[in-house]
């Protein structure tokens, strides 16, 4: 069973790792959107945490961000992430355990850019932000491919360290 101070320990490595990444893309808005460099530790929130932790986390980490940095700009940015991130914690730690890691990876990372789609559409509809289908695409999966293989190639290798780290089997939660 899942200790409550491990998953909180856990969360808060990630939580922080979730604010120092994007300073890497150097605060260049284009790069941190093609990089992704907060889907990273939310993502393995989600792989190493109970659901909810993962679920928190990524709701949070756009927002508080913004409140400490200033960066990326709550509207319409910040709160479409906080929604797609919140996707990633919740549903990689759903999935993981029954499907292992590139089965709920590659299914995390589709859902949580469908829920990002739906929430700018959804901005869209209340504000005068252009978005549209042809617009989705180009940012949720062309502009975005080098952090989409990025994760792909570096969140298996950290998981699977951690794992052989600690002697535990592939599809089984640290804490």
């Amino acid at each position: 069973m899942q200790s409550r101070t491990e998953n909180i320990t856990v969360s808060a490595i990630c939580l922080s790792l979730a604010m120092v990444l994007p300073f890497i893309t150097g605060q260049i808005p284009q790069i941190g959107a093609m990089l992704a460099p907060m889907h990273l530790p939310i993502i393995i929130c989600g792989l190493l945490c109970s659901p909810m932790y993962g679920l928190i986390i990524g709701l949070l980490s756009p927002l508080l961000r913004f409140v400490i940095f200033g960066m990326p700009p709550l509207f319409p940015i910040g709160i479409a992430m906080s929604f797609e991130l919140a996707t990633y914690g919740l549903v990689a730690s759903l999935l993981y355990k029954k499907y292992g890691i590139y089965k709920s990876l590659i299914t995390t990372m589709i859902l949580g850019r469908m829920i990002w789609g739906i929430t700018m559409a959804g901005i869209a509809g209340f504000s005068d932000i252009s978005f549209g289908l042809n617009a989705f695409f180009t940012v949720a999966f062309i502009n975005s491919f080098p952090g989409i293989m990025i994760q792909i190639v570096f969140i298996p290798v950290i998981i699977k360290a951690i794992k052989r780290r600690n002697n535990l089997s592939e599809n089984k939660r640290i804490y």
